[in-house]
């Protein structure tokens, strides 16, 4: 039995609009945060959940938390029910929200991890072993006794991964964890978040709208769209369908080279060479390169890919997300 069934998860919201002129009475109008999502997760995975804004991926983190209650279907996470048996669950996941702290403002951040290791009944021992282990990787330990408030963004994400891992959970929930964090703070977050994987099999679901943070850590990733599951599998498959458009900049020695390039195949003077866009499911690139190599002598050539940003706004646009 895997570590996570989903099946059927609805929920749905009720929002009220803005009341109209010469109307008592606001109206109310039901969103359909979540339609009959279905999945599992085995133990140890790492899994990407990704979706654009509203499309119900925070909403699932927080019933998978035991947060909210859904309107239908099953949820069965480590062979408990989130919001029916909240107290033993909690006991097994952390939480990390990018845009919400667990620790508290004013106060020195160990004095919120001797506090969670109340909350939690963490053994003196085992709690001081797992501070000096966290504390070290996540370079905190210089931090420990400066108030949240006082610390960067980038810290404050290393010190609230730190609060959420202090009790060993099998399970741990990421909500946008990178967001707004510098290019070193995410790459010190992504390694560490590798470590934690590979070191203690802890369970990762990751919600992000930054596809590196997604192709570096995820082996499987799941679509959100309309509340709705559109995908579930490896990046790379996901991506194949919607890597359809390259560039080539390329510069010959000849002025104006013999260029045979196949219909659909477009071709643009730039300042200092050529522009080449192609699509490599009609014509592969080392297609390509030979007919560039037959036109002539090239002293410059540049291969620019689609990145997977654009990628995936691509997919997002043409499912109409």
């Amino acid at each position: 039995m895997s570590y996570i069934e989903v099946s059927d998860l609805r929920k749905d919201f009720i929002v009220k609009k803005k009341r109209e002129k010469g109307k008592l009475l606001r109206e109310k109008d039901t969103v359909h945060a979540l339609k009959d999502v279905s999945f599992s997760v085995d133990k140890g995975e790492l899994v990407g959940y990704i979706g654009p804004n509203g499309a119900g991926k925070s909403t699932t983190v927080k019933i998978l938390s035991g947060i909210l209650t859904p309107d239908g279907g099953e949820v069965s996470v480590g062979g408990l029910v989130p919001w029916k048996e909240r107290r033993e669950h909690v006991k097994n996941i952390g939480v990390v929200f990018g845009q919400r702290s667990q620790l508290w403002w004013d106060v020195p951040i160990v004095d919120s991890y001797n506090l969670l290791k109340d909350i939690y009944r963490i053994p003196k021992g085992d709690y001081e072993s797992r501070l000096k282990e966290l504390a070290g990787i996540l370079q905190l330990e210089e931090l420990l006794r400066t108030p949240l408030r006082l610390l960067s963004l980038g810290q404050r994400m290393r010190a609230e991964l730190c609060g959420s891992l202090l009790h060993r959970p099998e399970l741990l929930f990421l909500d946008e964890p990178t967001i707004g964090l510098d290019a070193v703070s995410k790459l010190a977050l992504r390694d560490f978040l590798k470590w934690e994987n590979n070191e203690y099999g802890t369970t990762i679901m990751l919600t992000t709208h930054d596809m590196e943070d997604i192709a570096a850590l995820c082996s499987r990733v799941m679509v959100l769209g309309h509340g709705q599951k559109l995908f579930d599998g490896r990046l790379s498959d996901l991506l194949e369908n919607f890597d359809k458009v390259r560039n080539v900049h390329v510069k010959f020695d000849v002025p104006n080279p013999e260029l045979k390039l196949p219909e659909g195949v477009e071709c643009s003077k730039t300042e200092d060479g050529l522009l080449i866009t192609y699509m490599p499911e009609k014509l592969p690139t080392a297609g390509l390169l030979s007919i560039l190599q037959e036109a002539g002598k090239i002293s410059e050539l540049t291969l620019q890919p689609e990145n997977t940003d654009h990628l995936i706004a691509a997919m997002y646009k043409e499912l109409d997300l």
